[in-house]
């Protein structure tokens, strides 16, 4: 049951995280911005708002809230990774199809490292 509640809320904040990155993405490289960095800024921008509201709701326990500076350690190394993977795959998109090609991938590919990072989440950084 707290399996399905955790999952819901993840998705519905996740959702909220996805259309914040996409959008910083694609007006930072409409603007002109390169890919990689675009798709730093916008992953910061879902990163800062996905920790503060899965902490708050999503994950936090009896005792209230799980945030704190020892869980944003851990989740910014497990955002580093992710976005490592992220950035080296957009730009590869980027590269081989352009960035209107871009702009449609960042969805699927934000939406596929979401799902393996529900669980991470769960299990390293909100424990």
């Amino acid at each position: 049951m707290l399996l399905l509640r955790q999952g819901g809320q993840y998705l519905a904040i996740g959702l909220l995280q996805l259309l914040l990155d996409w959008a910083v993405f694609v007006v930072a490289t409409a603007l002109g911005m390169p890919t990689a960095p675009a798709n730093l800024a916008g992953r910061t921008s879902g990163a800062m708002l996905g920790f503060w509201l899965n902490g708050r709701y999503t994950f936090a326990g009896d005792e209230g809230s799980r945030l704190g500076w020892r869980r944003f350690g851990r989740f910014w190394l497990l955002w580093l990774a992710m976005t490592a993977l992220s950035t080296l795959l957009m730009a590869t998109v980027e590269a081989r199809l352009g960035l209107r090609w871009a702009w449609l991938a960042k969805p699927v590919v934000e939406g596929g490292l979401a799902m393996a990072n529900f669980f991470l989440m769960r299990r390293l950084v909100y424990r």
